[in-house]
């Protein structure tokens, strides 16, 4: 069953439950949600706002895991939703949708998954599906069908193609370039790696690692005498060295800025936590990089050229979303 809660800022609130929560759960879940009122009814009239019932947000995983901590059991999900009185109103289709009324059917997903497909034609496949499969790659999923006897599955060419991508692989910087007959003596790669190699300065580890890392002073690192029991803090100076990472987030965050640059910053703390033996994310920087977004109208010689219709998102609302995200 779901249950509606009207927050204090009017957003309806929407739990679902596999079970009838007792009273106490529901004067918790008021207080959870900042003084909010129950709303003892099956459905509330829209239209609103909000997540597509087949994405559940990172927001509602987390208000869950909460409400787990408090006592209440029995909650699978919980969904913010907005009011709108606009007849055309902007929101982003990808994560959300219009809901003209929310009632008992609002998480319930009707579509089934679509059945397996067994791919004949691997080349018409990567043409179609756009996976930027190379002829070598499509050579090398023909033999691997061959040999085991059977057509691969569009799951299995599609997870193929994305863990052989150029992002995941890199495979045009580590390619050997031919330029006017001549096969020049390093790759990209390699050339960019060229700069530590004749110059490590105090570059301890680089290209070998989740993060690079640089020779670091002496600090004073305060934190329990041993970590496998509960034990005392002190003081104590130590090595370091400094990490840098930086990861680039560029297609998630043009598709959807919010969750793409928040996405981009977990990565760098991720790989800063899992490099060496381990770090203490400390601090990040972020840079955007977007067509120039026109703001307050646009200046006189830019309003002679009509704006262009953007594929994903403005420039202007792309630089404010991913920087909440970051």
């Amino acid at each position: 069953m779901v249950l509606f809660f009207q927050s204090p800022e009017n957003k309806i609130i929407a739990v679902q439950t596999n079970s009838i929560l007792p009273a106490d759960d529901l004067e918790k879940l008021k207080w959870l949600f900042g003084g909010a009122e129950y709303i003892d009814k099956h459905a509330v009239k829209g239209p609103f706002i909000g997540p597509r019932r087949e994405m559940i947000t990172p927001w509602s995983t987390n208000a869950v895991e909460i409400t787990r901590n408090i006592g209440i059991d029995g909650i699978t999900r919980i969904e913010e939703f907005t009011r709108t009185l606009e007849e055309k109103p902007s929101f982003d289709p990808m994560l959300q949708n219009m809901f003209p009324e929310l009632d008992q059917h609002l998480f319930t997903i009707e579509r089934k998954p679509d059945p397996i497909l067994e791919i004949e034609d691997i080349a018409a496949y990567n043409e179609k599906e756009g996976l930027a499969l190379s002829l070598e790659e499509i050579a090398y999923l023909q033999e691997v069908s061959r040999t085991l006897g059977r057509r691969l599955t569009d799951s299995e060419i599609f997870g193929f193609s994305q863990v052989n991508s150029e992002h995941c692989r890199h495979k045009i910087f580590n390619w050997i370039f031919v330029i006017d007959g001549v096969q020049k003596e390093n790759t990209l790669f390699q050339l960019i790696k060229l700069t530590t190699k004749m110059h490590p300065n105090r570059v301890v580890s680089a290209y070998s690692d989740n993060c690079a890392f640089l020779k670091g002073p002496v600090v004073s690192l305060f934190a329990p005498v041993k970590q496998d029991r509960p034990e005392y803090f002190s003081l104590r100076d130590t090595d370091c060295v400094i990490s840098l990472k930086a990861e680039t987030h560029n297609f998630p965050t043009t598709v959807e800025p919010f969750n793409g640059a928040a996405t981009g910053s977990g990565g760098e703390i991720r790989d800063r936590i899992g490099g060496g033996k381990g770090g203490f994310p400390l601090a990040g920087t972020a840079v955007y990089v977007t067509s120039y977004p026109r703001p307050n109208g646009g200046r006189s010689w830019e309003k002679k050229i009509a704006p262009r219709k953007w594929l994903y998102h403005p420039p202007e609302d792309k630089l404010i979303r991913a920087s909440n995200g970051a």
